[in-house]
């Protein structure tokens, strides 16, 4: 692995007494902190002289102690400059700049107690990251934070993507308001959501917005660790918004933390373009460095997976074909169909996998318990994770993976019980490593078990961190499903390897809205990828869903394919079934396809409108290009100059036909075939809901 560092630091005090700043490398963009007349606590930003945060209040309200909000003093200031290159194990690109100038504040109340509270700055080229530190107080070895208030006052009535800040689930549709517009309580109550509540007018992160001067903003934040996950409750009247912690309705309080600790970073990106901000590396610089060394156990990989054929209600996942998502959804238990996962069932996605050089299968509906969890208040416990049904032999399908070089995906469906999955860890992870196991799918889908906690509370939050730090002690590596959203962990436990935390594919199967969008993923790339890796699986070919007349896919095929570059994660799946795949000529670019990458280069886009973006594989130096657009069909043109200079690409187009649309006839495509070299450029038409694929292969 490759590594430069160069640090430096000096000891810096005040100007001004309660006030001081820092800068960016390139001097853009300027935090200021100071204390008001009262010793409030402030901070503003600007870049390149205009305001993106007016002054915002800093403050935290306590169990059983006065709130940390004012009556403070600087102590003192110090500021250093750090700057590194480090390696991605995997990822969107293998080397990443990491450089930023800190100010570490150290502030002291004034009067009796006179407790400490540190602030840490860092700021960067494409934004800052800040969090608070708690030293040893006197009196005290635990705090109990009821809620924390960092403010983030915006300097307008910015345009906003937003989802709203529901405690238990991320799966609903991105809305485009101004910010004074934004009034999450009419998400409440979807029809469609196990699980969903929304106490405030909150937004999740990542929140997304493009101000009056084409300048864009993404607030979130990085390294969730014992703590309780952030959305942001809006003030639209005074263009607002402060944090506010996710809780429990069994304690009175939101985050409990023995003293010394830090919290998360809360995080600003800035960026002149949309794409900046998908480029912008922030979130996972913000993490620490890799704590797992060598993780070449886990290869990033296509898989197939027993698992659309009942989101399509043609088989189901417990063994009595009782129970389904389906039956779910639509109020009943009857009988749907057979069960899914059996030997023979998984020997043909084997089969088809190895003959197109796809090395995972996913297998759902494997193991007891399938048949008394969905719709069950009393679901703690009824999982088993190591034993299968009868028509599923765990260990031949494991053989007869490995004899074709197909790896074999573990799923496991929790139900929201957490405690019941955390006592079967080490028999299920055992379990895994005896088999030679390496990845696993894990669900929390229905009401967290204790009654009272929320998927995004800090009690979950540690549960989750858990079962990562768990599973990379068995060499295992997962992609979480209904999780805690992405913060840049990735780069610490390099083993959390994609996650979904979206509204994705499976809802257009059975969502008694008419699916997803054909604007989704145009905000997604901007909004909810921002965060981390997206376990999206797409590749869907049969797009009117046949099974499921009521239902459809809102997209051409040629934006299903666009999806493996533009939607990141190093684990993607061809979610279709094998005999839709059989015979089309479309199936070569997933085949082609690259899944881990040397760099990445977002080409153009716009929120909630288009996106384009290159990247280049690791290793054979082959590029893939993708662009996906919205309802609305337009002419792109891609400049190719991102190609190394000398050489000639074997380029392999998959367009839009000239008939495409993604209501009236979303299978209508185009290959066609070309030379290309840096210097080259092309225009492209998408048609509406439509898409470009390319590859770019070495002579």
């Amino acid at each position: 692995m490759l590594f430069t560092l160069m640090a430096s630091s000096t000891l810096w005090h005040c100007s001004q007494p309660g006030k001081t700043k820092i800068t960016s490398p390139d001097k853009r963009v300027v935090v200021l902190f100071e204390l008001s007349e009262t010793g409030e606590p402030t901070y503003s930003v600007t870049y390149e002289g205009q305001p993106v945060i007016k002054p915002s209040k800093m403050k935290f309200e306590l169990l059983n102690q006065p709130a940390l909000a004012a009556g403070f003093e600087i102590k003192d200031a110090q500021s250093s400059s750090f700057s590194e290159t480090w390696e991605m194990p995997w990822g969107e690109q293998r080397l990443v700049e990491n450089n930023y100038n800190q100010l570490a504040i150290t502030l002291v109340e004034q009067s009796e107690p006179k407790r400490s509270l540190m602030v840490y700055f860092k700021a960067y080229n494409d934004g800052i990251g800040f969090r608070y530190a708690f030293p040893e107080q006197a009196g005290t070895d635990t705090l109990f934070i009821t809620e924390e208030r960092t403010e983030f006052k915006l300097a307008g009535d910015h345009t906003a993507y937003w989802i709203p800040g529901d405690w238990d689930i991320y799966e609903h549709l991105y809305s485009q308001t101004k910010v004074s517009e934004i009034d999450a309580t009419q998400k409440r109550n979807h029809p469609d959501l196990a699980q969903t509540y929304i106490p405030e007018n909150a937004v999740n992160t990542p929140v997304t917005m493009k101000t009056e001067t084409g300048l864009y903003l993404s607030f979130h934040e990085a390294n969730l660790t014992n703590y309780s996950d952030m959305t942001l409750k809006v003030d639209p009247g005074q263009l607002s918004l402060v944090s506010n912690l996710v809780g429990s309705e069994r304690v009175n309080y939101k985050v409990k933390r023995a003293l010394p600790f830090e919290t998360p970073w809360r995080t600003i990106q800035i960026s002149e373009t949309a794409g900046g901000l998908i480029d912008s590396r922030l979130i996972v610089n913000l993490n620490e460095a890799n704590k797992l060394g060598d993780i070449s156990w886990f290869q990033p990989m296509k898989y197939v997976g027993i698992w659309w054929e009942m989101h399509l209600g043609l088989s189901t996942w417990d063994y009595e074909g009782s129970q389904s998502m389906n039956t779910f959804l639509e109020g009943g238990k009857s009988g749907t169909g057979r069960h899914g996962a059996t030997t023979e069932n998984a020997k043909r996605y084997i089969d088809f996998a190895a003959a197109n050089g796809i090395k995972g299968l996913l297998v759902e509906g494997w193991n007891t318990g399938w048949d008394h969890w969905i719709g069950f208040e009393d679901r703690e416990g009824v999982f088993d994770f190591v034993t299968p049904y009868p028509d599923y032999d765990i260990e031949e399908v494991v053989r007869y993976g490995k004899e074709k070089g197909v790896e074999l995906i573990m799923h496991h469906e929790t139900s929201a019980a957490p405690r019941a999955y955390e006592r079967q860890l080490d028999t299920a992870y055992n379990l895994m490593q005896s088999l030679g196991i390496h990845s696993v799918k894990t669900g929390y889908v229905g009401k967290i078990i204790p009654k009272g906690e929320y998927h995004h509370g800090q009690w979950m939050v540690n549960h989750y961190r858990k079962v990562l730090e768990h599973a990379a002690r068995k060499q295992v590596a997962v992609n979480a499903h209904e999780p805690i959203k992405a913060t840049g962990i990735r780069r610490t436990y390099p083993n959390a390897i994609s996650r979904e935390g979206l509204r994705g594919q499976e809802w257009n199967a059975w969502s008694s809205d008419g699916g997803n969008p054909p604007e989704h993923l145009s905000i997604v790339a901007f909004t909810r990828m921002l965060a981390g890796p997206i376990d999206f699986t797409p590749g869907v070919f049969e797009l009117t869903l046949k099974p499921k007349p009521q239902n459809k896919i809102n997209t051409t095929l040629a934006h299903q394919l666009a999806l493996y570059v533009v939607i990141y994660s190093p684990v993607q799946m061809a979610c279709d079934l094998p005999q839709n795949y059989e015979g089309h000529p479309a199936l070569q670019f997933i085949r082609d396809v690259g899944v881990n990458w040397e760099q990445s280069i977002t080409l153009d886009g716009e929120v909630g409108d288009f996106v384009t973006i290159a990247r280049e594989e690791r290793d054979t130096g082959n590029w893939f290009v993708g662009s996906i657009t919205d309802e609305n069909e337009r002419d792109i043109t891609i400049k190719f100059d991102f190609l190394p200079e000398g050489q000639v690409f074997n380029a392999q187009i998959y367009r839009d036909g000239a008939q495409a649309h993604f209501e009236k006839n979303p299978g209508d495509y185009e290959i066609e075939s070309a030379q290309i070299q840096k210097g080259d450029a092309k225009t492209f038409h998408l048609a509406a809901g439509g898409g470009v694929a390319i590859s770019l292969m070495r002579n």
